[in-house]
């Protein structure tokens, strides 16, 4: 997969099967786009996926979108969404991205896509010039999950109520975030359960502050943990959004390492305890949590 940003540093040779969108999670609906785009590469067309960077709070790092759509499409465009691409009208846009720049030869869209000036254009005004234009359409349906839309909204929701397993059965795929392990006040390590401290990227958004079950990655190996996500209110006053882990099983030296954690089970809300002793014997409490969800 090649990545590109924008699309004025490239230029087309072969035709292209073309999806377009935020694309802030690739979620279940994001998905079937993926899978149907993928479908024209038997045609000799290049498979793009177009992303627009919307600057804002996100599902999804640009590193975890490349991750994820690594090996399946030939081009991933990150489209920064400037003052000229808002501003550009509907027909504007048909003919000097889709079928100018990009040489669409199919275009992929779902019922909802809006784009140009004020979102005046649609599937249907896509749909309107398919003929003229040379390409064809197609207008994927709204995947559901228990008769709602999946949408990244729908994600946000569940998130940000702490049910981690309904965000996962959206995106499909565990719900994650990376960093750095950094030096910390070693509390944990003094109260007999040493963690590992990450900030999440800046507009990578946190789900509901509280206590889950996690599974952690380091050095390329899987460890169950227990892990909170929050400000620590307790022990400090930054209101710094980390997520502390303590893992199961892991004896080695993690600081300064990349680690990737996943969400699973959703124990508690974070909560400011009266004192470190208390905030001990909830921690405690914690850790037979992530015991007994990852025996069950």
């Amino acid at each position: 997969m090649q990545i590109i940003t924008g699309i004025q540093s490239h230029h087309w040779t072969k035709r292209t099967a073309v999806t377009l969108g935020k694309f802030d999670g690739l979620h279940r609906g994001h998905q079937k786009l993926v899978e149907k785009i993928m479908t024209y590469k038997s045609s000799g067309c290049d498979s793009v996926l177009c992303a627009f960077d919307m600057g804002r709070d996100s599902l999804m790092t640009k590193t975890e979108r490349r991750e994820k759509l690594d090996g399946k499409i030939d081009w991933l465009i990150e489209y920064p969404f400037t003052k000229e691409l808002r501003e550009m009208e509907a027909e504007d846009f048909i003919d000097r991205v889709l079928c100018g720049a990009l040489r669409a030869s199919h275009i992929v869209v779902g019922t909802d896509f809006g784009f140009g000036y004020r979102k005046r254009g649609s599937a249907a005004m896509l749909a309107k010039y398919a003929q003229s234009r040379g390409y064809t359409l197609d207008i994927i349906d709204k995947e559901r999950y228990q008769g709602r839309v999946i949408s990244s909204s729908y994600i946000r929701e569940a998130l940000s109520e702490g049910k981690i397993a309904l965000a996962n059965e959206l995106l499909g795929y565990p719900y994650e975030m990376s960093g750095v392990v950094e030096h910390g006040k070693r509390l944990g390590r003094t109260l007999g359960f040493p963690t590992m401290n990450i900030e999440p990227e800046e507009h990578k958004i946190m789900p509901r502050f509280g206590v889950y079950a996690c599974m952690v990655q380091i050095d390329g190996k899987w460890y169950r943990a227990v892990g909170n996500a929050g400000i620590k209110p307790t022990v400090t006053n930054e209101r710094r959004r980390l997520l502390e882990v303590f893992v199961f099983g892991y004896e080695g030296d993690a600081y300064g390492k990349t680690i990737r954690a996943r969400f699973f089970g959703f124990e508690r809300p974070e909560t400011k305890f009266a004192s470190v002793e208390e905030l001990q014997d909830q921690v405690m409490r914690d850790i037979r949590y992530g015991e007994d969800f990852f025996r069950k």
